[in-house]
């Protein structure tokens, strides 16, 4: 109940944040919307203006207000929100949305490489108002750069220095369109749904404009995704703002267009016409600044992303950075990294925002589609009406399959691009996850009691070194009287270990995002304990500080001695040297492999030599951490014709 009234919470600077982290790439879309419905060259007819109008409203109504806001929102994972974390809510109950989750999760990453250029470009292009020779790839790229830069400072910093902007600019928006709708309310009969009818059914090539119509509603995903860094009630209540703004400037824009009905718009964009002259050089910064802020919603979103893929075996583990102690912020560097590398590809490639359009929004679709296959499995997790289930997913997977069939047009006219490098996120994610069945299968496990008496001996054999006073392996079993064959063959026949207390530490990976718990397994007092830490999908894993914790807990109730055990040392009270083991798991060559699982275990193993190691993940101190190489063998060679020979002297 805490939670939820810490979700619902509304404050003057959670708004000001929500505004400056979510809303920049839904909120610019009147810059163009309304231009790449209409276009360049037809002749404007007043019905064909207040059909895109229609389409415009009903878009944001059903698809945005509706669905995201309405809907989604309540589909928080403890505060968390985004495809993956709708995704850890329903996963225990079909296996198969895992494709769904991977499909939506992979778009929409893909998607925020697309975003940052075209929101950028399409900002310093609008420079060649006052410019027109202006050169706009090398500005484009150096802002770029900057705008990720500013990403290792956290989203709150980002947030709260964009906010007050973008406050501006939707002020902007909605005093530009009253302006033009006091002159021409007749416009406002548009918000008849027969307008948006008329449009796809009667105007020629009518259906094929959904295409661009959709451009008005791509950073709705964000506003989920977003949900852990800014709260429910913060999204909603600036949404009722946003919204009302964007209405108001593009039916002010409608009002201007109707006004040229029987002319083709040529060079004139309407955003820019509905402006007086005087204002054209204010209304250019503010649009520049806006559009840049644009892009930050799906870098921030990104984040969360790549950090719930993590935990949930989508992902590779590579660094997390929490730049600030605000719930919901994180940085990922290497992410970080490559959607700059990829933005400025995309910059390089296509060159003008008008190219990137025909990219733009298709990568999105998916994504949304996905995102409402699992609610609708959520709907029904949650005892829903069946009924009620039934209509959201035929309301919503024919608004949005529609929008795909008419997005699929720009594929030849490079939305293949950004389907390229969702298909190659994607296929990073199925080999990730892939590879954690086949080891989860084929791992070995037993039961620690089987070897305790023999442990206890290997204590005691001062015929070898002590290794360490408390030796801690890192261990995959989930049960707790388990622990891999692989840990046994170490501590006896890799190299014989020789501790005093032998320490097991297993994680487990929650659905829910802030679980911190642990339990203790007591195998054999003083000799031997298991210790299982529950932490959530979003939870750092800093075990070198949990596990201390947990030793300071039970030294407290009496239930462990941790002083040393050399003489000369427990006479001062020295507390024994503690020493991790990493086992990191190899290919062995001693496999017969089937073809499929040869081609992913050797891509696996090619990912996992770039990412962070397994003492890093775990956030161990790497001074008192041993990281021993074990080979897996999946599945050994059978029927070796090995043949002896006599020897002949």
């Amino acid at each position: 109940m805490q939670d939820k009234q810490q979700m619902d919470r509304v404050t003057a600077g959670g708004l000001l944040v929500a505004m400056g982290i979510i809303f920049g790439d839904i909120g610019t879309s009147p810059l163009y919307v309304l231009t790449a419905i209409l276009g360049p060259t037809q002749v404007i007819q007043q019905d064909a203006v207040r059909g895109a109008l229609s389409c415009i409203f009903w878009t944001l109504t059903l698809q945005t207000t509706v669905k995201y806001v309405i809907l989604i929102l309540r589909a928080d994972n403890r505060g968390e929100g985004g495809i993956f974390a709708l995704f850890a809510l329903v996963r225990r109950h079909a296996r198969w949305l895992t494709v769904p989750a991977i499909i939506g999760g992979s778009a929409l990453l893909a998607d925020g490489i697309i975003t940052p250029p075209i929101s950028v470009s399409s900002a310093i292009e609008g420079l060649r108002i006052l410019y027109p020779d202006i050169p706009t790839v090398p500005i484009v790229i150096a802002i770029l750069t900057i705008l990720f830069l500013v990403q290792a400072f956290g989203t709150s910093v980002v947030g709260t220095t964009f906010g007050p902007i973008m406050l501006v600019w939707f002020t902007m928006l909605a005093t530009l369109g009253i302006s033009q709708i006091v002159v021409a309310p007749s416009v406002l009969a548009a918000i008849n749904p027969y307008y948006a009818w008329w449009l796809l059914s009667e105007y020629p090539g009518g259906f094929w404009l959904l295409g661009s119509v959709f451009l008005c509603t791509t950073g709705a995903e964000a506003l989920y995704s977003d949900l852990g860094h800014c709260g429910r009630g913060n999204i909603r209540v600036s949404w009722v703002f946003v919204k009302t703004c964007l209405l108001l400037n593009y039916f002010g824009q409608g009002a201007w267009l109707t006004t040229i009905a029987g002319e083709s718009l040529g060079d004139r964009r309407p955003f820019y016409a509905i402006m007086p002259e005087w204002f054209v050089i204010f209304g250019v910064a503010v649009a520049t600044a806006a559009t840049v802020i644009a892009s930050q919603a799906l870098i921030s979103g990104s984040f969360t992303l790549i950090s719930e893929a993590i935990r949930l075996n989508f992902w590779p583990k590579v660094r997390l950075r929490y730049p600030t102690v605000k719930k919901g912020q994180l940085f990922v560097p290497s992410v970080n990294m490559l959607l700059w590398a990829g933005c400025v590809g995309i910059v390089l490639y296509f060159r003008e925002s008008s190219n990137m359009e025909a990219a733009y929004g298709l990568a999105i679709t998916l994504t949304m589609l996905m995102t409402t296959l699992l609610m609708a499995y959520y709907l029904y997790v949650k005892k829903f009406s069946a009924w009620a289930v039934l209509l959201f997913l035929i309301v919503y997977l024919g608004i949005e399959g529609s929008f795909l069939i008419a997005n699929l047009s720009k594929f030849p006219h490079g939305g293949w691009v950004s389907l390229v490098i969702g298909a190659a996120i994607a296929s990073v994610m199925y080999i990730w996850l892939q590879a954690f069945y086949i080891k989860l299968r084929l791992t070995e496990y037993v039961r620690i009691d089987q070897y305790i008496q023999a442990i206890k001996e290997l204590s005691r054999d001062i015929s070898i070194p002590k290794y360490a006073t408390h030796l801690v392996f890192m261990s995959n079993a989930a049960r707790q009287a388990e622990i891999e064959s692989k840990t046994i063959y170490s501590i006896f026949q890799k190299r014989p270990k020789r501790a005093d207390i032998y320490w097991f530490v297993h994680v487990d990976t929650t659905d829910d995002p802030y679980t911190m718990e642990y339990k203790v397994n007591t195998i054999a007092p003083d000799d031997c304990y298991k210790v299982t830490f529950r932490l959530g999908f979003r939870v750092e894993q800093r075990i070198n500080l949990f596990f201390r914790k947990v030793i300071e807990d039970m030294v407290k109730n009496k239930e462990v001695d941790i002083t040393s055990r050399y003489e000369s040392l427990h006479r001062q009270n020295v507390i024994g040297d503690f020493r991790f083991v990493v086992l990191e798991k190899f290919l062995s060559f001693e496999n017969d492999l089937p073809l499929k699982e040869r081609i992913i275990m050797n891509l696996y193993f090619f990912i996992k030599g770039f990412t962070t190691s397994e003492d890093r993940w775990f956030g161990l101190d790497s001074s008192s951490v041993k990281v021993e190489k074990v080979p897996l063998v999946i599945r050994p060679v059978e029927n070796v014709n090995l043949k002896r020979l006599d020897y002949a002297g």
